[in-house]
C-alpha cells in the first residue's frame, strides 16, 4: 500500500517577507515493503486489542503465522537466487577473458574485440552489478556482449 508523500500546508516554498529566507518542503519516501517485523507489531496489536468475549479464532492466527513465514522463506529465496545469478555472471565473466567478442558499442555499432580482463567493482549505478570488461582497452559492460568467438 503507497503511502502519499506529506507536505506543509500553506506557502512552504519560497521566501518569507519577514526574513527573506527560503524553505522547502520536505517529502517522505513511502515504504513498499513489509517486513516481518511489521507483520508481528500488526499481530501483537491485535492480540492486545481484541475483544475478551470473543478471543482471535485460532485457525487465524495459525494461518496468519504461516503467511509470514512463508514471506520470510520467499524473501530467502529471492536473496540466494539474486546471489546464484552474480554469481554465475561473474564466472562466464572470467571465462571471457582473452576470448575474441563482439560488443554493442556506445555509438549503436557493433565491434570485435579481446577480452584482457574483468572489473567487479563497477561505479555505474544504471547497470547494476553486473562486471565491466576490458576489450582492447574499451571499457564494456558485460551486458552489452553479443556473442563470443570470430
Amino acid at each position: 500500500m503507497p503511502i502519499d508523500s506529506v507536505t506543509g500546508v500553506g506557502s512552504a516554498t519560497g521566501a518569507t517577507a519577514a526574513t527573506g529566507a527560503t524553505t522547502t518542503a520536505t517529502t517522505r519516501t513511502p515504504v513498499q515493503t513489509m517486513g516481518s517485523e511489521v507483520f508481528m507489531s500488526l499481530l501483537v496489536a491485535q492480540l492486545k486489542n481484541q475483544d475478551p468475549s470473543s478471543p482471535m479464532d485460532t485457525g487465524q492466527m495459525i494461518e496468519q503465522t504461516t503467511q509470514l513465514s512463508m514471506m520470510e522463506k520467499l524473501t530467502q529465496l529471492a536473496e540466494d537466487t539474486t546471489t546464484a545469478r552474480d554469481t554465475q555472471v561473474r564466472a562466464a565473466s572470467a571465462a571471457l577473458v582473452g576470448q575474441t567478442v563482439s560488443y554493442r558499442a556506445d555509438d549503436g555499432t557493433t565491434t570485435t574485440g579481446t577480452v584482457d580482463g574483468v572489473t567487479y567493482a563497477g561505479t555505474d549505478t544504471t547497470r547494476g552489478t553486473d562486471p565491466t570488461l576490458s576489450i582492447d582497452g574499451t571499457r564494456v559492460h558485460y551486458a552489452d556482449v553479443l556473442g563470443v568467438g570470430r
